[in-house]
């Protein structure tokens, strides 16, 4: 049975001549520079932070910023191709990508003043440095109002006290600076006064906890973070006070359209690994791809990419577009709660198509499969996605 793998790479939605240009060459760096090494990486839960630095090399941490910081400009659309085609190798460097642009560079670009932005973006851009992004805290994570971490005003700067948790590139030897989610006040209503709060991470008192023991997502890096009377600037604050947990929760809907990218890698990733083992994998006589229980369960999972990359690029299309923030915050978390719930239907799938051979982890199979459930999770649960779709439908849903 001949299989064409090849032409299944090409089924993408239609790409402007520099998109596309981005998508070969990012396929190519992710075959030759991650795929040989990722299930080492993995074992070792270790990122590698030179291929940090190649991908800044090849211009994918600036895909979102202008070229007055070092950029191209190519929108959430040109980061979604490049964090699809690395996630088709590894979720892990896949994701490193995603938050070091989406929730590194983004909030900066967002909210941050000319001289915050002159300051930071040259090395996040360029891939000499990465960003990360507090907010989830030990007891607190969509629930704004548990938030426990404090940032008090004295005599010209904010004296940061409490704790993250789960904090991608928060403690690589290249990380740079944390954005950091805190209570400021009491609004007027009685609610905490959330902002955000630019803390390098050379400040004394940024104590980074050891790695995360992860199930998923081995080779990215992920700290808790404890805050001990760090002091910064009041010039620090980033965009308005009060305004932190709107502005960060705007950033994670360009943060979710990233992961609805890294999942469909994901899916791209079973498809051709299926499509090929059930091509040479002989049973009763012939490859199982002739039994009809393997054929339609890999048919699914083809209807399952052309969905979720669909559903993908139309919610970053209309980013770049200037679409209305309600349409495309709606938009982002149908992408994400699709192609992620999809993506672990897809592990599943593949492990059961390889059989005994879908759960030795000296194959890429198993790895996929711990990699894909964190999909679910991160950048607000499956859960959260529906209760945000909902009440975009105007259901008065809690």
């Amino acid at each position: 049975m001949v299989v064409n793998l090849c032409g299944m790479r090409n089924m993408h939605p239609p790409e402007n001549p520099e998109h596309t240009k981005l998508r070969d060459a990012v396929r190519d760096f992710a075959d030759r520079e991650i795929a040989p090494h990722i299930a080492s990486w993995d074992r070792q839960s270790r990122l590698p932070v030179d291929v940090v630095h190649q991908m800044g090399e090849l211009g994918l941490f600036g895909l979102t910023a202008p070229e007055e910081f070092g950029g191209s400009d190519l929108g959430l659309t040109g980061l979604s191709i490049a964090v699809e085609e690395i996630g088709r190798v590894d979720q892990s460097v896949g994701i490193t990508l995603a938050a070091g642009v989406g929730l590194g560079v983004g909030t900066l670009l967002a909210y941050g003043t000319q001289e915050q932005k002159e300051t930071w973006l040259p090395d996040l851009v360029a891939g000499r440095a990465l960003g990360a992004f507090g907010l989830t805290e030990p007891g607190a994570g969509s629930d704004a109002n548990a938030m426990a971490t404090t940032a008090e005003l004295v005599d010209g700067q904010w004296v940061v006290n409490g704790a993250k948790q789960f904090i991608t590139n928060s403690g690589t030897p290249i990380t740079s600076v944390c954005t950091v989610a805190a209570r400021t006040g009491t609004a007027a209503d009685g609610s905490p006064e959330l902002s955000a709060i630019i803390v390098p991470t050379d400040t004394p008192g940024y104590v980074v906890e050891p790695l995360h023991d992860k199930m998923s997502w081995r080779a990215c890096d992920t700290h808790p973070l404890r805050f001990e009377d760090v002091r910064v600037p009041e010039a620090n604050l980033l965009g308005v006070r009060g305004n932190g947990f709107k502005q960060l929760m705007t950033c994670l809907n360009t943060g979710r359209v990233a992961v609805a990218a890294l999942a469909t890698g994901c899916i791209q990733a079973m498809l051709e690994l299926t499509v090929e083992h059930a091509g040479v994998r002989p049973t009763f006589g012939g490859p199982i791809g002739r039994k009809q229980g393997v054929a339609f369960q890999i048919a699914d999972l083809e209807v399952m990419l052309q969905a979720s990359r669909a559903l993908t690029y139309r919610a970053a299309m209309l980013k770049d577009t200037g679409a209305p923030l309600d349409e495309f915050r709606r938009a982002s978390s149908v992408a994400k709660l699709y192609a992620t719930e999809s993506a672990v239907t897809a592990t599943r799938i593949a492990a059961q198509v390889f059989g005994g051979y879908g759960v030795m982890e000296d194959g890429p199979i198993a790895r996929f499969y711990r990699d894909a459930k964190v999909l679910e999770i991160g950048e607000g649960t499956s859960e959260l996605q529906r209760m945000l779709i909902a009440r975009g439908l105007g259901l008065p849903v809690e």
